[in-house]
């Protein structure tokens, strides 16, 4: 059931979204050639503690997962799309890296993700890059009152068809409150003026996730989290949490620039 949050609420959920900002931030500055996706991990984890905050990612085990998740963020490289889980992986030039990271403060949550390279890049992956936060902003811009979810699903869609990259199918943004995952379901990709009406007080995770050879496919590795594209060609995820307001979007995992 998707819950309306009143306005004090959605500044909870704003101050829960500066956590993640701020995390993200610090790991996207400690990210170099030679760090691991642990030590990654462990910044996120200093940040979230002196906030106070905990992570909605730290021990969460949908249905599909055969593990409770480890860490506190998600650390995807090169064919990762999303849900790579931290290891000892050191970062090596010219990764291209996506960082989903999450924070519960205070109750409310917030959700955000971000990909980046580390070195020297290659051109084509900041094309990519790029494109997701094309794709990102234009979800954005359609999720105000009076449209609906297939107009940002369509919006999203749309920058990442016209550039020509995949979508892989049945994953995209969601409902955020109280907890990390709520209703309702945000597709990457639709048909405009279908679905869900939008409203002011609905909080959603917009979320494009971009496959660079163009094709949908995708498996799940053999942790059973990580979902890697089947070409093994380079994906790149991006996320904000946004609230529906009467004055616009309103996004509340803002950050500043690393």
């Amino acid at each position: 059931m998707m819950e309306l949050k009143t306005d004090k609420s959605i500044d909870a959920m704003h101050a829960a979204g500066q956590v993640v900002g701020r995390a993200l931030t610090a790991v996207r500055r400690a990210a170099d050639v030679g760090v691991s996706l642990l030590e990654l991990d462990e910044v996120a984890r200093e940040v979230l503690r002196e906030a106070g905050a905990s992570s909605p990612f730290l021990g969460y085990r949908p249905s599909f997962a055969p593990t409770p998740f480890p860490a506190v963020i998600c650390a995807s490289v090169n064919d990762a799309i999303v849900h790579g889980i931290p290891t000892g992986y050191r970062l090596r030039d010219g990764d291209l890296v996506s960082i989903d990271c999450g924070a519960t403060l205070d109750g409310w949550a917030g959700d955000s993700a971000i990909s980046f390279t580390v070195g020297r890049p290659r051109p084509a992956d900041l094309r990519l890059v790029e494109t997701a936060e094309r794709a990102l902003a234009a979800g954005i811009e359609a999720a105000v009152v009076g449209n609906r979810i297939g107009d940002i699903a369509h919006a999203v869609g749309r920058t990442c068809r016209t550039a020509g990259y995949g979508i892989p199918d049945g994953f995209g943004g969601h409902g955020v409150g109280r907890r990390m995952h709520e209703d309702p379901e945000v597709p990457n990709e639709g048909r405009p003026g279908r679905g869900l009406p939008l409203r002011p007080g609905m909080v959603l995770a917009i979320e494009p996730m971009l496959i660079a050879s163009g094709k949908d496919a995708y498996h799940a590795a053999g942790d059973g989290w990580t979902l890697r594209t089947s070409d093994g060609s380079r994906a790149a995820h991006v996320e904000h949490t946004v609230a529906i307001t009467d004055s616009g979007p309103r996004i509340l995992t803002a950050r500043e620039t690393a």
